[in-house]
């Protein structure tokens, strides 16, 4: 699916890097693979944690100077370098251009290709005594050669990468070092909207800088930045080398890394986020005791969002839960009896808001844990108990004859049978059956409702449709004013409402 949650003018951009990022479909599968790390079974760090709430008082300090004079050293800046290959030109790879200009010949044995040294900075915080750091993926990825340098300049590090995991882009760092200024923990669970935090980190490589703000918003995600979006939102300043820097609250403990904004420009416009300290802690201590981050997995696609339309179809009291649009097969989903159609509202008795929301809570429960989902089928309740794998490694994501168009309902989309070619040319999966979208009306309510060519009906009203013939004859009996289907795209499949009051006579 595409989020188009943001004006096209604006871009996201990595606090640490410049440049935009595309914003890009999320898989729609419950997990990602994880990345993986010979390092394991390292004794645990020890952390200062302080989970109690944070005092609320309605008078704001005059002064947060003593903060930051605690939590000041904790934060470290990182610099990172590797070696890429120079793109020659393509003039003088010419044997006549190398000679007129008397070059070197570059096919010569044992001649390597030219290269150069690109070097960034970023951002991290020391969590440990001992030397355990936390930053961001995208700041050390590919880095060849990574350098921890205190926060006085006093001390430089060669730092160790322990391990990282791009879908929440956290990486952990180690330096050998005693004694070092561990900040202290906080639960960010108990962030609150409103809330005063500060944002310290590197920008721009100028030396560290401390901004202040409010939480605008927590639970964000959408963006397409990483696959387990539950981002805090900030006012406090976030420039390019703050990535992997220390969101803190008042009292100077860690709620949050700070890690990408949001800027059409690439400067701050008070949109920045950081991944809350709770989700951070969970990757880092999976990276150092397991050297890799194992995530629970049931193996089902969900609809992106649960309308009011597709409430009223599904019978919920309420728009909201996560709609399984496809089982895959020989999965723990499967395998527990769950269909397309139903509707997660509960996971272990945890409410389910929506897709993403379901998303992280199995990302973060271990496999092989048994987990019982409340489940809305046909209508009624129902618990379904499901025992978690774990995610699979490397998975994410000529003249046709005449067309039949579909009557009444569906009236302005033609379909016809899946044939061997054009399973091929449309990429459609071996176990997908139904009707072929070949062509809709632009003009008509299943157009507007998101129906395209290339897509395939399985299901009209929670009937199984096996081919075009099936299809028509589904599309004449649908009763009221709105139908329900059930499509194929090549992003997985999805429920679609079509309005047929709209239906053109």
């Amino acid at each position: 699916m595409n989020m188009n949650y943001l004006p096209r003018p604006a871009a996201l951009t990595r606090a640490g890097f410049t440049g935009s990022l595309i914003i890009t479909a999320l898989a729609i599968t419950l997990a990602l693979g994880q990345e993986t790390t010979d390092t394991k079974n390292l004794p645990p760090p020890d952390l200062n944690i302080d989970t109690s709430p944070l005092r609320r008082e309605t008078q704001l300090a005059t002064s947060f100077a003593p903060v930051v004079e605690k939590v000041g050293p904790s934060v470290v800046n990182i610099y990172t370098s590797k070696r890429v290959q120079l793109r020659n030109n393509p003039m003088l790879r010419d044997d006549f251009f190398r000679r007129f200009f008397g070059l070197p010949d570059e096919n010569q044995p044992g001649r390597r290709p030219p290269s150069r040294v690109q070097q960034s900075l970023g951002s991290g915080v020391i969590v440990s005594k001992d030397g355990y750091i936390l930053t961001n993926n995208h700041v050390v990825d590919q880095a060849d050669e990574i350098k921890v340098v205190l926060a006085n300049g006093d001390k430089e590090y060669e730092a160790k990468l322990i391990g990282k995991d791009p879908q929440t882009d956290v990486a952990v760092l180690k330096v050998e070092a005693t004694d070092l200024p561990a900040i202290t923990i906080a639960d960010s669970d108990l962030l609150k909207v409103g809330d005063v935090v500060l944002a310290i980190g590197n920008p721009f490589g100028v030396g560290q800088t401390v901004t202040m703000g409010i939480v605008g918003a927590t639970g964000r995600g959408g963006f397409g930045v990483v696959q387990y979006e539950d981002f805090i939102q900030t006012d406090a300043s976030i420039n390019q080398g703050n990535s992997g820097g220390a969101l803190i609250d008042a009292d100077g403990r860690l709620v949050g890394i700070n890690t990408f904004i949001l800027s059409p420009t690439g400067g701050n416009l008070g949109l920045g986020f950081a991944i809350p300290i709770n989700m951070a802690r969970n990757v880092m201590s999976l990276l150092i005791g397991e050297g890799r981050v194992a995530r629970g997995y049931i193996g089902v696609q969900l609809e992106a969002q649960v309308t009011p339309e597709l409430a009223r179809e599904f019978k919920l009291s309420e728009p909201r839960g996560a709609i399984v649009t496809e089982v895959v097969e020989d999965t723990p989903g499967a395998k527990a009896g769950l269909k397309p159609g139903d509707v997660i509202t509960q996971f272990n008795g945890k409410r389910v808001d929506d897709r993403r929301h379901l998303q992280l809570m199995v990302s973060q429960t271990p496999p092989k844990t048994k987990v019982d989902l409340t489940v809305i089928r046909d209508g009624k309740e129902r618990t379904v108990a499901v025992t978690l794998g774990e995610f699979p490694a490397g998975q994410f994501a000529g003249g046709q004859p005449d067309s039949p168009e579909t009557s009444d309902a569906l009236r302005g989309v033609e379909v016809m049978d899946i044939t061997p070619q054009l399973r091929s040319e449309f990429s459609i999966p071996r176990n997908i059956e139904g009707a072929l979208i070949t062509g809709v009306d632009e003009e008509s309510p299943s157009f507007e409702a998101g129906l395209r060519p290339g897509q395939v009906i399985l299901e009209i009203d929670k009937r199984p449709v096996a081919n075009a013939d099936d299809a028509v004859s589904l599309g004449r009996r649908v009763e009221g004013k709105t139908v329900l289907l059930r499509v194929w795209t090549p992003g997985g499949s999805r429920y679609v409402v079509v309005d047929t009051s709209k239906t053109n006579p």
